[in-house]
């Protein structure tokens, strides 16, 4: 899961060794470092005054958007409106790689100062990194930060393709194919704060082939990663940055580096860190602020980065995390959501990957949507309580906020409007919602299945809590909503509960009424996950269990062990089509075994729910927590159809 920041931002890369030289001859003489800093002083009043206009040029069409506002509460100050420019303007040039003159170094030099001053303002109050606090930590220490340590610890690099792993029991042959799993992987320490959503994307494969296994781990190269492997060190602007003051200053600094051509935003900024898709035979690494990458499957599993897919030239927005592909018609349905007008754009894609429909829908404000639904005949939004607003940094909080007084809204939209006229909204509790699992018809009725939490501290994104300090409302649970279209009335029931989340059903009944729901057990005073429940959703929900592991519409419960932590689960079917039971397939689950620091995938019976595994593969190394997976199968593999002409990279 990862939160879109705006509308595109990628930076400009240059040869760091080059930068270390000047530095060193600033240092050496006193008379050296005087020339050096006239000289630059002179040659870089071009790229100021580039900076100053660019700020005056896309400073006026905010104030022509924002006279034009509903939300009277914002201020309009002009830091506002310059930091509303970062983040929605577009690149205007294109800055090429190459040896940068004595105008970009003072630059850099200007920016990496004003930076280090920004960082050690917030050293001692904040969670500033421990490295951008004491700039001489080795650049290989992590921070203190938790999303930084432990199961969640980055790796220090890849793993080519290593094959023949050890497998305990007996692979399946229908599981010939590969599984892909994203992370978020800092390639290097955050200059300031973090956020588990801000690491680089590192894709984790694991090849089947008649029994036998090749695990590979490979970053996605984007072109953020890119650039700042060219600087030596991270640039980009993080979520876990837009805290209060902190968030302004870093902000501007951003835009500075923008507008100074140390940064390039013309081939997007994002981390392809979140999920994927399989949409006209092209496997796609998704980040939900940006387009997403293509990535080609090699014979030997090895995962390779294609480029920046355009999704057709008609494509301009971004792609959710969480697109949906119809099981029938094999078309495409996304949308992207952003922190300026419009909030929200719908997307309909053709079986062969093109762009059928784009379109705005109208929001009062900006909101948090991660995931929608599709159902044969609707699309499905949802407009919570957890909002984005530039206010809050003024406010001294973070970009993200949990407004319990905001109207929780969902919107039933026909699968192919043109417009957003047919969109019907039905208000529901407050609360958040980030994954669903399913949605269908019922006659007059719509039906959602959502794992809900009635409330979400953002805080959490930022610091690890004390126990005593998780409440129950922050719990994400099972529920079911169904919306009547005839009477407009919506009533939700909950369905269980056992904190669950990143459901997963059986993708042939994707917007059909299905029956059986695989969700990850949430503890939320480890933060992870601890095992994975099958829920059967023709049976109905004990209102008071004694024994969750059976009881009411829990069938079956696997849990993972002893300080033995989960990742989302993915369903395999044991073949195609809706021929066999529904639950006739393979749950495949990335573990890690704290105790002994290795790692593992799982493979569950996934009509059982055996408390044995099916068959257990070691990996190589350590495989940290993650966020989405996919699989792939032999046939899927075979029939990879990635065009470079259509990527950008």
């Amino acid at each position: 899961m990862s939160i879109v920041l705006s509308r595109a931002l990628v930076p400009h890369s240059y040869h760091i060794h080059d930068l270390h030289h000047v530095r060193k001859q600033q240092s050496s003489t006193r008379r050296s470092s005087s020339n050096l800093s006239t000289a630059a002083m002179v040659s870089s009043s071009s790229n100021l005054s580039t900076a100053a206009m660019g700020i005056r040029a896309i400073s006026v069409p905010f104030l022509e958007t924002a006279s034009s506002t509903d939300h009277a509460a914002e201020p309009l100050s002009a830091a506002t409106i310059l930091y509303k420019s970062l983040l929605s303007m577009k690149s205007s040039r294109k800055v090429q790689q190459k040896d940068f003159d004595a105008s970009t170094a003072a630059a850099i030099w200007v920016c990496d100062c004003l930076e280090k001053v920004f960082v050690r303002m917030f050293a001692d109050s904040d969670h500033t990194t421990a490295a951008a606090a004491h700039p001489a930590a080795d650049q290989k220490s992590r921070s203190s930060h938790f999303h930084l340590d432990g199961y969640y610890a980055p790796v220090d690099g890849e793993t080519i393709p290593t094959s023949n792993l050890p497998v305990s029991g007996s692979i399946p042959e229908c599981l010939n194919g590969e599984i892909v799993r994203a992370a978020p992987n800092p390639r290097f320490n955050p200059i300031a704060d973090y956020q588990w959503f801000d690491g680089d994307g590192m894709l984790h494969g694991l090849k089947i082939k008649d029994g036998k296994a090749t695990y590979v781990a490979r970053f996605v190269r984007t072109s953020r990663l890119e650039q700042e492997e060219n600087y030596g060190a991270a640039k980009f602007l993080k979520i876990g940055d837009m805290y209060g003051l902190k968030g302004i200053l870093l902000g501007f600094l951003y835009l500075l580096r923008v507008l100074l051509g140390v940064l390039d935003i013309s081939n997007g900024f994002g981390t392809a860190n979140t999920g994927f898709v399989y949409h006209h035979n092209k496997l796609l690494a998704l980040y939900e602020a940006d387009k997403p990458y293509a990535i080609k499957v090699k014979e030997d599993g090895d995962l390779e980065t294609v480029g920046r897919e355009q999704c057709g030239s008609q494509f301009s927005d971004y792609l959710t995390a969480h697109p949906k592909i119809d099981p029938v018609t094999g078309e495409m349905f996304g949308f992207s959501y952003q922190l300026v007008r419009p909030f929200l754009t719908y997307q309909v894609f053709s079986k062969e990957g093109d762009l059928m429909e784009s379109v705005p829908i109208t929001l009062p404000q900006s909101v948090v949507m991660h995931d929608f639904a599709i159902t044969q005949n609707y699309a499905i939004f949802m407009d919570l309580s957890l909002v984005m607003g530039f206010q809050n940094l003024f406010q001294g909080e973070h970009l993200f906020k949990f407004d319990p007084k905001k109207e929780s809204r969902l919107g039933i939209l026909p699968r192919y409007a043109r417009n957003d006229s047919q969109i019907r909204w039905f208000t529901i509790p407050s609360c958040m919602i980030f994954h669903n699992a399913n949605a269908w018809e019922e006659g007059d009725e719509v039906v959602l299945i959502s794992c809900r939490a009635q409330k979400t501290n953002t805080k959490i994104w930022r610091e690890k809590l004390p126990q005593e300090n998780h409440i129950d409302l922050e719990k994400p649970q099972l529920y079911e909503f169904r919306i009547n279209l005839k009477t407009n009335q919506v009533t939700q029931k909950q369905l269980s509960l056992l904190a669950t989340e990143c459901p997963k059903i059986n993708e042939e009944y994707t917007g059909r009424k299905q029956r059986y729901v695989y969700a990850s057990i949430y503890d939320d005073k480890l933060d992870k996950f601890i095992g994975v429940v099958k829920y059967d959703l023709s049976l109905q929900p004990e209102i008071n269990p004694k024994d969750s592991k059976v009881e009411g519409n829990i069938q079956h419960v696997f849990y993972h062990g002893d300080r033995r932590w989960g990742s989302e689960a993915t369903f395999v079917p044991r073949t195609n089509g809706k021929e066999i039971s529904e639950d006739d397939g393979y749950l495949i689950c990335f573990v890690h075994d704290e105790k002994s620091g290795k790692s593992e995938v799982v493979i569950i019976d996934a009509k059982t729910m055996a408390s044995k595994p099916v068959a257990v593969i070691s990996m190589p190394s350590k495989v940290p927590s993650g966020f989405h997976s996919i699989f792939l199968s032999q046939e899927q593999l075979s029939n990879q159809n990635v065009k470079p002409k259509q990527l950008t990279h």
